[in-house]
């Protein structure tokens, strides 16, 4: 782990920063309360305070290494003990010879000098403490930090595979159902079942164009929607209609790619295959309030035996809407006397 105070230059800035303002209370501090000359006070505060500011810089070491994962506490306390001590000796005799040899001290001086010494080193074992403090809380928050960006991505991860996978579910589940239909009518239509197998290649080609795309405009959703639809038409010929009733400003929203698929595939399976009437199936699109809702209805015989089925297509787009938008309440389906409706709610803006 890089050094903090080298890793930005505001830290550093920061950092530096600090160490003015205590060089400024030092020389005030020595100007107010003691009978010595200002030249002798600013001598004092820059070469003590510079001193412990590059010695500073130098105590991200130790704490790097005496972590509180390797360490237990009794060692962490000997350890910054015995360092708390050797720095403040080491610095108050740096600082003492610099100072000595540097400037010329008078009598007053001299003795004010000698006589601050013990009080210097309390203060040389206030400043590693609250250095080493400093240094173990931003080691303790970039951990973290890196901790919680490691989890979010992780979980982006893992929540773009769920999704992927519930996606890839649905185009296996459609072609398995399109390449039955297509095997009943090489025997009963076969120029019908050729024109099938072109469609369905269009419709197939179209959606692995968009494999990696989470999300699509409904206008496109919608292309896709026909396509399938005209790919059934083939099939069930007059025994189904199509209806539209759209608002203009519906068709840029941003949908989940393949979410309408699964309830047309529904509609055809339990409403037009089981039905011995025509079926009219109703797609309804608008803004309501902070949502696209859609409403997907049709017409089923209440008489016929259901299809048994695996519930693959409205346990999928559940599964999908709670991951992407968070909300478990976004498709709803109801049979009421012959007529099933599927309502989806899409939230305009995504968290």
């Amino acid at each position: 782990m890089q050094n903090p105070y080298f890793k930005n230059l505001y830290t550093f800035l920061s950092y530096i920063a600090v160490w003015i303002l205590l060089i400024s209370v030092h020389f005030i501090l020595l100007i107010v309360s003691s009978n010595i000359s200002i030249s002798y006070a600013l001598y004092d505060s820059l070469i003590f305070n510079i001193i412990f500011l590059v010695i500073g810089l130098n105590l991200w070491f130790p704490v790097k290494f005496i972590s509180f994962e390797n360490n237990s506490p009794f060692r962490i306390l000997i350890n910054h003990t015995v360092g708390a001590l050797t720095v403040s000796a080491f610095w108050v005799a740096i600082s003492f010879i610099i100072i000595k040899n540097l400037v010329n001290l008078s009598n007053q001086e001299n003795t004010f000098l000698f006589t601050s010494l013990f009080v210097r080193f309390l203060i040389g074992i206030l400043y590693y403490i609250i250095i080493v403090s400093v240094n173990y809380i931003t080691i303790y928050y970039n951990n973290f930090k890196e901790k919680v960006t490691n989890e979010n991505q992780l979980q982006k991860l893992v929540k773009e595979a769920e999704l992927k996978t519930l996606k890839y579910q649905i185009n296996p589940h459609f072609i398995f159902n399109s390449l039955n239909s297509i095997s009943s009518l090489t025997i009963t239509n076969p120029p019908k079942a050729q024109e099938m197998t072109i469609k369905l290649s269009s419709f197939i080609r179209s959606t692995l164009a968009k494999t990696d795309n989470q999300f699509v405009k409904l206008i496109d959703e919608l292309s896709n929607v026909r396509l399938y639809l005209e790919i059934e038409k083939i099939r069930f010929e007059g025994k189904f209609d199509y209806i539209e009733n759209i608002t203009d400003n519906c068709l840029n929203f941003n949908v989940p790619t393949m979410l309408l698929q699964p309830l047309f595939e529904n509609a055809i399976k339990h409403g037009v295959y089981e039905s011995l009437e025509k079926v009219v199936i109703n797609f309804n699109c608008y803004l309501d309030n902070e949502y696209l809702k859609i409403i997907i209805t049709n017409n089923f015989d209440i008489d016929a035996v259901p299809r048994k089925g695996e519930g693959i297509g409205i346990k999928n787009i559940k599964n999908r809407l709670q991951l992407i938008y968070k909300q478990d309440n976004l498709l709803t389906v109801q049979k009421k006397n012959n007529i099933f409706t599927s309502t989806i709610f899409i939230p305009l803006k995504k968290d």
